[in-house]
């Protein structure tokens, strides 16, 4: 808040319009109707040019500004400067509170305010015995009783820098304790703010009983905080009070109760007039509406959002502190108001965030699945902690054959459009990869669904496949950054991929590379928002990615590749504090591979021998491996299911036994229907085959191939 007019008014009779404070909220000074006190008025603001009171005690471990108003001594008096001088001023004082004669110094440099918070020493003199002229000018006071605001100006500049403490907080907790914090001690010494439980959400219509839960309290602190915004700190009493004991937890606004009617009168109010104390055992709890300070010690202020009143805030002073007085309504009106919007911003923010976040944790694969021959981690880092929601993705897919589909892609922009957009682009691929197409065909299927999806959906894709078996990896790529391959001697390559349109351009076509993938290599796909910002273009990136990857595999020797957590940990190191401009998705894959000592291959032709020729190979190979225990089982659904695929098959038969952690068998032919699972009637004589299996296996399944289909099943092993 700034003290200069946001008006031009005519100035008012006896204020000086050079004056900065005389034109903020002035209110006019009539005359009290017979027999009724009339209300104090503000004090008089020091000046330059008036003599300082001897009187007048200064706020001790403030900054007062020197120079025309001269330099504070250790007394804490004011003393006098030599352009201190009485020059045309009205010694009596008996002008108007703010005017100032044509022949005064004007005053350059305004004071700081002085808190009325400030407690009253021990033993001091109640300030309802003031006179009205002792209470607007503090003369008169006994030594270190502080004076009150002492003016409207004072008041502003407290309510601005209190709404600019609240308006700090971006979630529900930074607010309350914004409040808090910005009134006591310089409004209060104590306050309690009681919310809705629970709170609604912008325009959601809330069920049940209104129920008030405190949400915080706040007491004087142990020990003074440092200048901030303007507000003074303040001296810690001595002997605590009965403010310590007020407030319960939770309470329940009865409609119709005094309670409720204080909440839909909306404006604060004191806890002296009848409604609020009414209101107080409610609020409080039974017997601790004797513990509220007697007097205008005390405000209750409803909270009330855009919407509806969503809580309340209670403001209290200790009984040896000067009372609130009806300005200060005003004051707990704004910190109310600013309070509840900020309070009601926070919930819709915190739903937002809250939907983003679970939107992209479902975008996104929970966990990695554990492919044979090959080792999975991933990174996932936002463009922003409050916006956790963005368009990269990455994914990693089992195929047949012991395969595996490792998927990177990247949506244009960070929004919930984008990772919407990128949802149905990862469905559209895991669709696609369960098919088991080439790389190349899932990105020109990837390409038409996000033309379908709009003119204006753009999105880079890598998709590569890797085999354990051959020990290759088949990549296409659309529009995306190349990926690296970290070699098990420690050097770094960046793959040579053909580079590709972007996935929403149409009409082009893409092109698929197959590579050696050797075992102990560790593959790194990742998005541009790791190798890209404002300071570095693509390809410096990408350079110093290879470098780091290269300088992380030295550390553990050449015959050793890193950990592969700590390798993807040291990768995202590479970022500096203002290095990260978009969304990070990062998918490492050590390849491990299988042996060819651990791979039995072979064809068989479809005719009826081929059941027994399997069961053969299979016990051979079993021997050989030295798994006799499996040999009765394996045989048994090695029978079953080659009989099933030479009886529809036109061309060989294929069978695959594969020795890993456990031993898988498949089995593959050119007939595009799965087989499924049914109960055979007694009179069947054949449809028992897959029920054997789903027995006896510890996995089973059928995937459709682009060439016809593979049946396989798993073992434990002894």
């Amino acid at each position: 808040m700034t003290d200069h007019p946001t008006s031009f008014e005519r100035p008012q009779p006896g204020v000086d319009p050079t004056d900065p404070g005389g034109a903020l909220l002035r209110s006019p000074v009539s005359s009290p109707a017979p027999g009724v006190e009339a209300p104090p008025a503000l004090p008089v603001q020091a000046r330059s040019g008036d003599p300082a009171p001897d009187a007048a005690p200064v706020l001790q471990g403030s900054n007062s500004r020197t120079g025309s108003t001269g330099k504070t001594g250790k007394t804490g008096k004011t003393g006098k400067t030599g352009n201190n001088k009485d020059k045309g001023m009205n010694p009596a004082g008996t002008g108007p509170e703010h005017s100032q004669p044509a022949t005064a110094e004007q005053d350059t440099h305004r004071p700081r305010p002085v808190s009325e918070s400030v407690p009253v020493q021990p033993g001091g003199e109640d300030d309802r015995t003031q006179s009205g002229d002792e209470r607007r000018t503090g003369q008169g006071l006994p030594p270190g009783r502080p004076t009150p605001m002492r003016r409207d100006g004072d008041r502003l500049r407290f309510v601005g820098a209190a709404t600019r403490r609240i308006a700090r907080g971006i979630d529900l907790d930074e607010i309350v304790m914004g409040l808090c914090r910005a009134t006591v001690p310089t409004f209060s010494d104590a306050i309690l703010v009681y919310l809705r439980d629970p709170l609604p959400v912008g325009d959601e219509r809330p069920t049940g009983p209104l129920v008030l839960r405190l949400r915080r309290s706040d007491r004087i602190p142990q020990q003074e905080r440092d200048l901030e915004d303007g507000i003074l700190p303040v001296p810690v009493p001595e002997n605590p009070s009965e403010l310590d004991a007020l407030g319960t937890e939770l309470c329940e606004v009865q409609p119709g109760s005094a309670l409720a009617e204080v909440l839909r009168g909306v404006r604060p109010v004191f806890t002296d007039t009848p409604a609020a104390h009414a209101a107080l055992p409610e609020l409080l709890g039974e017997g601790c509406e004797f513990a509220v300070p007697s007097g205008r010690r005390a405000i209750l202020a409803p909270l009330r959002g855009r919407r509806r009143v969503i809580g309340a805030a209670m403001f209290l002073r200790r009984p040896d502190r000067i009372p609130f007085d009806p300005d200060d309504l005003l004051v707990a009106a704004q910190l109310a108001t600013h309070s509840a919007l900020g309070i009601d911003k926070a919930v819709l923010y915190g739903r937002e965030a809250y939907i983003a976040d679970e939107l992209q944790r479902t975008m996104l694969p929970e966990t990695l699945p554990r492919p044979t021959g090959v080792r999975l981690a991933s990174r996932y880092l936002p463009a922003a902690e409050t916006a956790r929601v963005g368009g990269d993705w990455y994914d990693a897919i089992p195929l047949p054959g012991s395969r595996v589909a490792l998927v990177v892609g990247d949506v244009m922009g960070h929004s919930m459009t984008s990772a919407a957009i990128m949802g149905q682009l990862r469905t559209t691929a895991q669709t696609l990869a369960g098919l088991d197409l080439p790389p190349q065909e899932v990105l020109h299927h990837l390409d038409e669904q996000a033309q379908r999806l709009g003119t204006d959906r753009m999105a880079t894709c890598l998709y590569a496949v890797y085999d354990p078996v051959s020990h290759r990896i088949t990549i296409a790529n659309a529009g995306h950054p190349p990926p690296v391959l970290l070699h098990l001697g420690g050097r770094a390559e960046v793959l040579r991929v053909p580079p590709g349109a972007p996935i929403g351009v149409g009409g082009v076509d893409f092109e698929a590379v197959e590579l050696d993938a050797p075992a102990g290599a560790t593959l790194l796909l990742y998005t541009d928002g790791l190798v890209e910002s404002r300071l570095r273009d693509v390809w410096t990136g990408i350079e110093q990615l290879r470098e780091k990857l290269a300088a992380t595999a030295q550390l553990t020797g050449p015959d050793h590749p890193p950990p592969l957590e700590a390798l993807c940990d040291e990768v995202l190191d590479m970022l500096g504090p203002g290095d990260r401009d978009d969304d990070i998705a990062l998918l490492a894959a050590r390849f491990d591979g299988i042996a060819p000592s651990d791979v039995a291959y072979w064809f068989l032709e479809p005719e009826d021998a081929a059941p027994g020729r399997a069961r053969r190979l299979a016990r051979r190979a079993l021997s050989r491996w030295g798994m006799e225990d499996l040999t009765d089982s394996v045989e048994l659904l090695v029978s079953e299911v080659v009989t099933n695929a030479v009886r529809y098959a036109t061309r060989p038969v294929t069978l695959r036994l594969l020795r890993t952690d456990v031993l898988r068998c498949e089995v593959g032919d050119d007939v595009p229907q799965l087989p499924r699972l049914r109960q055979a009637r007694a009179t069947d004589e054949g449809g028992r085959g897959l029920y054997l299996v789903n027995r006896l296996a510890r996995r089973w399944g059928a995937t459709r191939l682009s060439t016809g289909k593979v049946v396989w099943f798993e073992l434990n092993r002894g």
